[in-house]
């Protein structure tokens, strides 16, 4: 009877540090094949090609880089204007603080939040050294779903 136990323990244990491996390991595959990643030369060649990309980009911006997730609509976009602007269409954030983005690339700087100067359309934007850093979280995004006209 205390083999089997001992036996039955060894097998929790087992059990136990599987788990603490595989899902960690699993949670990061599931989340990272729901993204997507894309890089342009221009902003009329993202729009172009994904008509998630947000319509303000302006079309002379370049070096963009776009990623998203499928399941949502969590978007972070980078790329390089023309000059240290925003786009015509935005508007300033007036006090308001914009949340951290919600997904991540290497060339995303995760401290953008706090550089946020307006929002255009459902995006936070920051613009610094002609680099436009710009995101959408998914309840912003849904926000912004909800008010526009349905396609029926």
């Amino acid at each position: 009877m205390r083999g089997v136990l001992i036996g039955a323990l060894g097998g929790v244990v087992v059990l136990g540090i599987t788990a603490a491996v595989v899902v960690p390991e699993a949670r990061e595959w599931y989340d990272g094949r729901h993204e997507q990643t894309s890089s342009y030369a221009t902003g009329k060649a993202a729009k172009a090609d994904r008509d998630s990309v947000p319509r303000w980009l302006p079309d002379d911006a370049a070096s963009v880089e776009y990623a998203m997730r499928t399941t949502g609509g969590e978007r972070i976009l980078k790329a390089t204007l023309n000059g240290d602007q925003l786009p015509g269409s935005c508007e300033p954030l007036r006090g308001k603080k914009a949340p951290d983005p919600e997904i991540s690339a290497s060339w995303f700087p995760s401290d953008r939040a706090g550089e946020a100067r307006g929002r255009c359309g459902s995006y936070y934007v920051a613009v610094e050294d002609h680099t436009l850093y710009a995101w959408q979280t998914n309840g912003d995004w849904m926000e912004e779903n909800r008010r526009s006209p349905s396609a029926e």
